[in-house]
């Protein structure tokens, strides 16, 4: 662990870098940096120097990302005993906790916390009609393309025809033609009708926007949330999770009233909000992303208020969950989906590169019209503020789950000096919050261990280890995120109390184990720092 220390030298006061480090089983102090004469200054120099450590740190590849996911019980290719289904994937025992736990917090925040925003659960198939109004059956496709050097098939987006080149060997592509991604089934045993598993959550939230508006009482602005399964037939599945063919959308459709400009729920800390942003301007001219703000985007008429709003309020998510290598990239004209009038794209800095993982769009009254008029029912409700009859329009944030779930994990991956595998994901995110050990198997230890676990496991998921040594134990949960062990030692015999080990720094504290629940469920929610939260070992 680094920190600064003030010195002083002939009265004159310098500060340096200097980190705890253990030799011989002592703990010594070995100065890293001189940081100079002002506090401010060695601040800003520490955390320059800390990101140029962490920059230059081993970065995990797609594949291998994928093989660590399998080896530790995160995903599995699905139905692996037959070599696998192209674009189909399985969570294993890790996984589906790290994936609930993400959508947890995904409700949480943009649910629960939010007074104008009510969820639902719609089916996976909707009625046939759905996709062809919503324009999916027309214009749900992608290009296939095969280079004409190397044969290597892929997709392309309509916009790169006659500009894309093949990302394997350079080489130019032969178009096969547009594909629609919109996947079939059929419907019925007998006389079966032909149906579509949905692409997006979207639609059903457009097609019960009257009923959940007059079930739930709610008042213009509103929005309807929803977290699900949903699948496209891709061309080429592919980059692990990136590009397959089911996978997990959250998405969230804001309606308002089209005259209403401003937003009240904008604030200082929205428009305040700094940002990596790459316009459709500087694309079309090869230029870099530049440094923003929400504010700035308004005063440069790029977005409006309630566009700017849900934005950042989406931004300020990722920040919440210790993703903040993101930049926002404006979609090009030739780029705008056929429901969409503007468009940005929440891209993430992975090691590999830089992917969408979230999307932000004002699709207008396009959908509500839609619908209204192919089914001849009314869609308009009564607007309070106006006293009168409209058709909303919608602003839509949607996420892409197992994108977020493999930035967490590749942000997450870490190695420590001996090369060991250290996973230092959020606590709150963690499959698992804490591991419980008797130091040596013997009864009066296991005794306490095992009340100590049927406690703890009643409200946090914890595991119980007592399998090889205390730091063979310590290494197999720090490589699978668990950000706290918690071992019963000689000492707790004696004065009721665990260690807690912390997981990214190896610090540990004594706590009561009167105190224990209490304490651990602050620590996973940040809510005290870990030195503060008992007795510190030194």
């Amino acid at each position: 662990m680094a920190f600064i220390v003030k010195k002083k030298i002939s009265g004159k006061e310098y500060y340096y870098l200097v980190e705890r480090i253990r030799e011989g089983g002592k703990v010594k102090s070995k100065t890293i940096a001189y940081l100079g004469k002002e506090k401010a200054g060695a601040e800003n120099k520490m955390k320059e120097i800390l990101n140029k450590e962490k920059s230059n740190d081993e970065k995990i590849s797609i594949e291998e990302l994928a093989n660590f996911c399998k080896a530790k019980g995160f995903i599995f290719r699905s139905s692996d005993i037959y070599g696998g289904f192209a674009g189909f994937w399985d969570f294993g025992p890790l996984g589906v906790e790290l994936l609930n736990n993400i959508k947890k917090e995904w409700w949480k925040y943009f649910v629960q916390e939010k007074e104008n925003i009510v969820g639902i659960e719609a089916s996976v198939i909707a009625h046939p009609k759905t996709w062809k109004t919503s324009g999916h059956l027309e214009s749900f496709s992608d290009v296939a393309v095969v280079c004409k050097k190397c044969k290597k098939s892929t997709k392309i987006d309509k916009s790169e025809v006659g500009k894309a080149k093949c990302d394997n060997c350079g080489g130019d592509y032969e178009n096969l033609g547009e594909f629609n991604l919109v996947f079939k089934t059929s419907v019925g045993a007998i006389n079966p009708v032909e149906a579509y598993l949905r692409g997006e959550t979207a639609q059903a939230m457009f097609m019960n926007f009257k009923i959940v508006q007059q079930t739930s009482r709610m008042q213009l602005p509103f929005g309807i949330a929803q977290i699900g399964r949903c699948f496209r037939n891709e061309i080429a599945p592919r980059d692990f999770l990136f590009r397959s063919r089911e996978f997990h959308i959250g998405e969230l459709e804001f309606f308002l009233n089209p005259e209403e400009k401003e937003c009240d729920l904008l604030s200082k800390e929205h428009l305040n909000l700094k940002l990596k942003f790459l316009s459709a301007e500087a694309q079309e001219k090869g230029e870099k992303s530049k440094k923003t703000t929400i504010g700035k985007m308004l005063k440069e008429k790029r977005i409006g208020e309630w566009h700017a709003y849900w934005l950042a309020e989406q931004i300020m998510w990722f920040n919440s969950i210790g993703l903040s290598e993101i930049k926002i990239r404006e979609h090009t004209k030739s780029e705008l989906s056929h429901y969409s009038s503007a468009t940005f794209d929440i891209d993430y800095e992975y090691g590999f590169g830089s992917m969408e993982i979230a999307g932000n769009a004002d699709r207008g009254q396009y959908d509500l019209t839609q619908h209204q008029k192919a089914s001849s029912q009314s869609l308009e409700i009564f607007d309070e503020k106006t006293n009168s009859k409209i058709l909303p329009k919608v602003i839509e944030p949607s996420f892409g789950i197992e994108r977020i779930f493999l930035a967490l994990i590749t942000k997450a991956y870490s190695k420590n000096k001996k090369g060991e595998t250290i996973l230092k994901l959020p606590a709150k995110l963690s499959p698992v919050k804490a591991a419980i050990f008797p130091i040596v198997k013997k009864p009066e230890f296991e005794k306490i261990a095992r009340k100590v676990f049927e406690d703890l496991k009643k409200e946090i998921n914890v595991t119980y280890d007592s399998s090889g040594s205390v730091g063979r134990r310590y290494a197999r949960n720090d490589e699978i995120g668990t950000p706290f062990c918690i071992t019963i030692d000689g000492d707790s015999l004696k004065n009721d109390d665990v260690t807690i080990r912390n997981r990214d720094d190896t610090r540990q504290i004594r706590v009561k184990i009167s105190d224990l629940k209490e304490t651990l469920k602050k620590l996973i929610e940040n809510e005290i720092l870990f030195e503060k939260a008992g007795k510190l070992i030194k």
